[in-house]
């Protein structure tokens, strides 16, 4: 439960420093009044944070023993468990898979090509000890590729994937290895909550959009994802953990199906309306939202405090929490970012 500290400057004071995304850069940690493990507790549990959560305030537990057999790969070339060739791609910082060679053609055959993996036998003790996680930090693992479409897609390339969805021979066949998959999911769970019970958040992929439309209907999204991904929220929840989905795309009217799927969080990307989509679901889904300003940097300091005010007051209303997004952070300033902290935390204190 959110107690109300009365606000201090010293609070700005840097005392140390924690990682950034995957360990790749440092971070300054601010003598803030709690943790930012339990400012993140307070959004969740309360919806009243001590501040506007920011996106960094999250750690990520990445373990080459999950990357390099269901995802895919750490930054490296990588075969998956189940056969398929990923490369790393430097530039866009992700990768993909080889096209054109499927594991199969058709969902039907999906038993004769994929082998549901036993990940009991995986280096897990060694996983534990390279994955240390701090307790004053909130911390979440991304299950990249996830277990549904992405997934399909890396068995049988984009267009045969996206025509199995709205094939009624192929239906049953989906549904079966979707639930093979979350099955599979699940055991994943159950595994890295027993090994690493300080983790906060499990995040899991699964793309549903491009630039302007998502990829298929809500009614598909109801009869073949929903089900499942229901299912492995459930898992994480019964773990006690957070859900979280990472999906890409303009996916601003399948939200309900993210909701009714029972994740927690999601940050959309900025081809989604993120004032409507917050006005609509704020109160049922914790978002991941920006400052509509894009040259933050090119305003006089004063600017970018008001521009920081503003974005606090639209997007941290009373039971409608918020957290600054990756692209809050990237548009944000020095100034910006410093104004977010300063005046949520006034603001917070007020309710």
């Amino acid at each position: 439960m959110n107690k109300k500290i009365p606000y201090s400057e010293d609070e700005r004071r840097v005392v140390g420093e924690h990682d950034g995304f995957m360990g790749l850069s440092k971070l300054p940690t601010y003598n803030t009044p709690v943790t930012a493990r339990e400012n993140l507790e307070a959004l969740f549990k309360d919806r009243a944070p001590y501040w506007m959560p920011d996106s960094r305030d999250n750690v990520a537990l990445h373990p080459r023993v999950y990357n390099n057999t269901l995802g895919r790969g750490s930054r490296e070339n990588i075969t998956d468990i189940f056969g398929v060739k990923w490369v790393y791609e430097p530039t866009s910082g992700g990768s993909i898979t080889v096209s054109g060679h499927p594991l199969f053609e058709d969902v039907n055959d999906w038993k004769q090509a994929v082998k549901i993996p036993d990940i009991e036998q995986w280096n897990w003790a060694e996983a534990v000890e390279e994955q240390k996680i701090d307790p004053a930090f909130s911390c979440y693992i991304s299950l990249v590729n996830g277990f549904w479409f992405e997934r399909l897609i890396s068995f049988m390339d984009f267009m045969p994937a996206a025509m199995a969805l709205i094939d009624d021979e192929q239906t049953d066949a989906v549904k079966e290895l979707f639930g093979a998959m979350t099955d599979l999911a699940c055991k994943v769970v159950d595994k890295i909550c027993a090994l690493w019970p300080e983790l906060d958040f499990i995040e899991v992929h699964d793309d549903w959009g491009a630039q302007k439309a998502p990829f298929f209907s809500e009614a598909v999204a109801y009869e073949l994802f929903v089900p499942f991904m229901k299912k492995f929220t459930d898992r994480v929840h019964a773990n006690g953990k957070y859900a979280m989905l990472h999906s890409c795309g303009h996916n601003e009217e399948r939200v309900q199906c993210y909701i009714d799927a029972g994740f927690d969080f999601w940050t959309p990307q900025t081809m989604n309306d993120i004032e409507k989509l917050y006005d609509e679901y704020g109160d049922k889904i914790i978002l991941g939202v920006w400052p509509k300003e894009e040259n933050l940097a090119e305003l006089s300091v004063e600017e970018q405090r008001a521009a920081a005010r503003r974005f606090v007051d639209r997007f941290c209303q009373k039971g409608k929490p918020a957290v600054m997004s990756i692209t809050a952070i990237r548009r944000g300033t020095p100034d910006f970012l410093d104004e977010v902290y300063v005046y949520s935390r006034k603001k917070y204190l007020c309710e």
